[in-house]
């Protein structure tokens, strides 16, 4: 299967540096807790709100994320995540995190730097971003949220994790976090 053939559902994952079951089962090891689904494959975000009633609710408590895999015009390449409904200017981003023009990363690269697929895209994608030394910036808001839904490297599956949980997996795998106001 080559990149333009790419599937992000688990039916894949064995394509992956990390598969979505070992990221599972590194998680469960490290005693990060989290809270496991299954559903359709997804692919955008409005997909992705077509079952959020498997979720909270934003009003509960739910943080429903978008995940941009952007690059500079070095293709210094970066990880964004934000609210699912946060419109992103990307000449406002590239002043507040200092670099240079930014567009959308290539799906291969994405695979080389991130190790997942289009639409597979996630904080957990960092398991194999931090040995890429890729930086990850993440919107301050989402710190007020009860739980977060990211997806496990691949785009069927979602794992409901608080922001605490989330930052003990940066801690277990050396990622420190970028905060940043949107």
């Amino acid at each position: 299967m080559t990149i333009e053939e790419y599937n992000p559902s688990s039916f894949s994952q064995h394509l992956l540096p990390v598969t979505s079951d070992q990221l599972i089962k590194k998680l469960t090891y490290w005693q990060i807790k989290y809270k496991y689904f299954e559903h359709i494959p997804l692919m955008t975000v409005k997909e992705s709100k077509s079952v959020q009633n498997l979720f909270l609710s934003e009003n509960q408590g739910g943080g429903h994320i978008k995940n941009l895999f952007l690059r500079d015009h070095k293709k210094n390449y970066l990880l964004l995540v934000t609210h699912q409904d946060a419109l992103i200017n990307l000449k406002s981003l590239q002043n507040n995190i200092n670099v240079g023009r930014l567009s959308f990363g290539s799906k291969e690269s994405l695979f080389k730097m991130l190790g997942v697929f289009p639409g597979a895209v996630s904080p957990f994608a960092m398991i194999n971003g931090v040995k890429n030394n890729i930086p990850i910036f993440i919107d301050k808001n989402l710190q007020f949220y009860t739980k977060l839904y990211a997806h496990p490297l691949v785009n069927d599956r979602t794992l409901e994790i608080t922001v605490q949980e989330l930052e003990l997996f940066f801690r277990k795998i050396n990622v420190v976090p970028n905060w940043i106001e949107i």
